[in-house]
């Protein structure tokens, strides 16, 4: 059976103009935006790779970077029993093709990471939210995104609809009453005798 040290050297034959990552457990291959199609083509189809089940496309923001995204796909070939991960440093701005053409599943992968990321894909046949509403503002997994969102949606009872409102968050003063309300009982918290030995010596 083929090791991935042989599948190391294969793909550095086929000159794709990738940069492979020492790992001994999978491969890694970074590579640049614009040849992301390309190389998940090649890894698919060539019969001495064949890493034709895609198990995940995801996305990693690093926002204080000029390119804030690492673009990764995860291949595994059940031929040769091994993993790939190709990864691609991309900026807000730039458009990847889509893979959907050589792997179906990306349809969805690549629509989470619109809807989550808002991360844009060419070529792609139904690029829209899949897990967010469609008035949805922003992109939740960001990490400048509001921990409390932009909007509030809830089901008004008197209007019969869901409405959509901005977030208000009025922190009131809150008394924490930590005493019992049962009689009888000594209302010590845990550590007072040790508070009065100290004031008494």
């Amino acid at each position: 059976m083929q090791n991935i040290s042989d599948t190391k050297k294969i793909i550095v034959d086929k000159s794709l103009g990738v940069e492979l990552i020492d790992n001994d457990k999978y491969l890694e291959i970074n590579t640049e935006a614009e040849k992301i199609f390309k190389v998940i083509k090649v890894l698919k189809e060539d019969t001495k790779l064949l890493f034709d089940q895609l198990i995940d496309v995801t996305a990693i923001d690093y926002p204080s970077r000029e390119k804030r995204f690492d673009m990764i796909y995860l291949l595994i070939s059940l031929t040769l029993n091994q993993r790939i991960l190709v990864k691609t440093a991309i900026d807000e701005r730039t458009v990847l093709e889509s893979i959907s053409i050589i792997h179906k599943a990306a349809n969805w992968y690549e629509r989470e990471c619109y809807d989550l990321f808002g991360i844009q894909f060419s070529k792609h046949p139904d690029l829209r939210r899949i897990m967010t509403d469609y008035n949805f503002e922003g992109h939740p997994l960001r990490k400048d995104f509001p921990l409390t969102g932009h909007m509030e949606v809830r089901y008004d009872d008197l209007e019969k609809k869901v409405v959509y409102e901005p977030v208000k968050l009025a922190q009131e003063y809150r008394d924490f009453n930590y005493m019992s309300p049962w009689e009888g009982l000594d209302n010590k918290l845990l550590g007072d005798e040790k508070s009065s030995e100290e004031n008494n010596s």
